[in-house]
């Protein structure tokens, strides 16, 4: 990211946003798959035209060193990058603007915020690389505070120690996904944690919202890597034991891996490391029975081979992201310590049991920093890269382009996708959308799937954030009807608040805003995500 500029608006960096014939043939693309769309471009408005008004609270003068107002600061601290966010920054309508922009440098200075705040009666919003899609860094608080910190954490963003014995390292959480790579890679070691987000989240972020990797089978979460945590609340501090695993009791880290900021400031973690790849294997297989490609990947999670990669995508989304007329499986596989031929052979030959088609050849590396895709699955790679710059992009024509995710098991898969079909199209007939809807496996588990919806469709500027929240709630409640979870790896956020209260039992809802009442006496951490705070 040296020497970019990072959007304040929308998604990454000003300097990779799609313009010139990216852009034009994005807009033939949607044209042609939505001949009616009107594709007229609205830029972003001015920072001074929102109308920000002065923080309506003062840090004590020890903090000033670390504190901004400025406007531009705390509007990109106001919002996540959500579809629905993106559009109401172009719009202009961004109510909830944090007061000040807190980045700390070390935890005694975070302990000084929280006390500052507590007895202020000021709300603080635990912020990473605001790469949240569902609301969990916006500061609406409701009514009640003196005001809002955004507090930063990405001035804290050292690998601290690693232990080469154990293969884990002591890193603090504001570092970025590039930036925490570059200082395991002189160890030898990667974290192997690669979500969409990579280059604009931090670790913070991906403990606080249980986030999930790039690899689909093993290690999928970052719940899976996580060794022990450090966790400032404004109570006091929280640091859990370092243990390969342990049988005594409930897990502390547990409490606070997804906690969202609401019950502490997660501000350094352990984390296990592993050795980094050589050999890799990747292909890709054509399906031209979806429902045959769903068996298929059902086998392969079964099978015990884990696949590094196993993401099914169904032939609206083969076509749109990999140019392929039918479903496509993007399978790999990868090892730090032995040729990974056989797993690969032995998966191929499941997928044509199931009357899969491989697209060409295997690709086999045995170089640490060579890749080993092919046909489908390097187009498919190329544009996940590029996917939320598109959808910027489209956002900005009028277009509607987001997407939820879940997880189910098999036996609920047939049954959840077509509901989720009726739903959405049910929903975007009421609110006069034309529109796709596709679907992809993300993650695959001995028990289930974990399915990655997307929407896109023409929209009524002005209008499209009102429309995508029909569909959104007609989708979120058929999930729940059918036995599946509001999220997988997205976190709950505000967005996601009254499906998850829906979930839970009642019962749990009241032990952990027991708990948040212990660690946040004033109730001042990331308020009403996850649970209100008893005020």
């Amino acid at each position: 990211m040296a020497g970019k500029t990072r959007s304040w608006w929308g998604w990454g960096n000003v300097e990779d946003a799609v313009t010139g014939p990216e852009r034009e043939e994005l807009g033939r693309r949607t044209a042609e798959l939505l001949p009616g769309a009107d594709l007229t471009v609205h830029e972003a408005p001015p920072v001074e035209s929102f109308g920000v008004g002065a923080s309506r609270v003062q840090a004590p003068p020890s903090l000033a060193p670390i504190v901004s107002e400025d406007v531009r600061d705390r509007l990109a601290h106001s919002h996540g990058q959500a579809f629905r966010d993106v559009v109401r920054a172009l719009l202009g309508q961004l109510p909830h603007v944090p007061d000040l922009v807190v980045r700390p440098t070390s935890e005694d200075q975070i302990v000084h915020v929280l006390d500052w705040c507590s007895d202020a009666d000021i709300a603080v919003v635990p912020f990473g690389g605001g790469s949240s899609v569902v609301g969990g860094v916006e500061p609406q608080v409701g009514d009640g505070y003196a005001g809002v910190v955004s507090l930063d954490l990405t001035s804290m963003n050292q690998v601290l120690e690693v232990d080469t014995t154990s293969r884990a390292a002591l890193v603090q959480a504001g570092v970025f996904g590039p930036h925490l790579e570059q200082q395991l890679r002189p160890h030898g070691y990667t974290l192997r944690f690669f979500p969409q987000s990579f280059e604009f989240s931090t670790l913070g972020g991906w403990l606080a919202t249980r986030a999930g990797g790039h690899f689909a089978t093993h290690l999928t979460h970052i719940d899976d890597l996580t060794e022990s945590l450090q966790v400032i609340t404004p109570a006091g501090v929280v640091t859990t034991r370092r243990l390969p695993g342990s049988g005594a009791g409930p897990s502390p880290d547990r409490l606070f891996l997804g906690s969202e900021g609401a019950l502490g400031v997660i501000t350094q973690a352990w984390v296990r490391l592993q050795d980094r790849p050589r050999w890799r294997a990747g292909a890709s297989v054509g399906f031209a029975d979806h429902a045959a490609g769903v068996e298929a990947v059902r086998a392969l999670s079964q099978s015990g081979l884990n696949p590094a990669n196993c993401r099914l995508l169904d032939p609206m989304e083969a076509f749109l992201n990999a140019g392929s007329p039918t479903a496509v499986l993007v399978l790999g596989f990868e090892s730090a310590d032995h040729p990974v031929n056989a797993w690969m052979e032995r998966a191929l030959e499941l997928c044509r049991d199931h009357g899969g088609t491989p697209g060409e050849p295997p690709r086999y590396t045995d170089t640490a920093d060579r890749t080993a895709r092919t046909g489908a699955a390097d187009t498919w790679r190329s544009s996940f890269v590029r996917m939320p710059y598109q959808r910027d992009a489209l956002a900005a024509q009028g277009m509607i382009v987001e997407t939820f995710e879940t997880a189910c098991t098999w036996d609920r898969f047939d049954a959840l996708r077509a509901a989720v079909d009726d739903a959405a199209r049910d929903a975007m007939r009421q609110v006069g959308v034309e529109a796709v809807v596709t679907c992809r496996f993300t993650h695959i588990y001995p028990d289930g799937p974990a399915p990655y919806f997307g929407i896109y469709g023409a929209g009524r500027w002005g209008r499209t954030v009102e429309q995508w929240d029909e569909i959104k709630q007609a989708v979120s409640d058929v999930l729940i009807a059918n036995g599946a979870t509001i999220t997988h790896h997205h976190a709950v956020g505000r967005d996601h608040r009254p499906w998850y209260d829906r979930q839970r039992s009642d019962l749990f809802a009241s032990a952990l805003q027991a708990g948040k009442a212990v660690l946040d006496p004033a109730g001042i951490l990331n308020p009403r995500v996850l649970i209100d705070p008893l005020r």
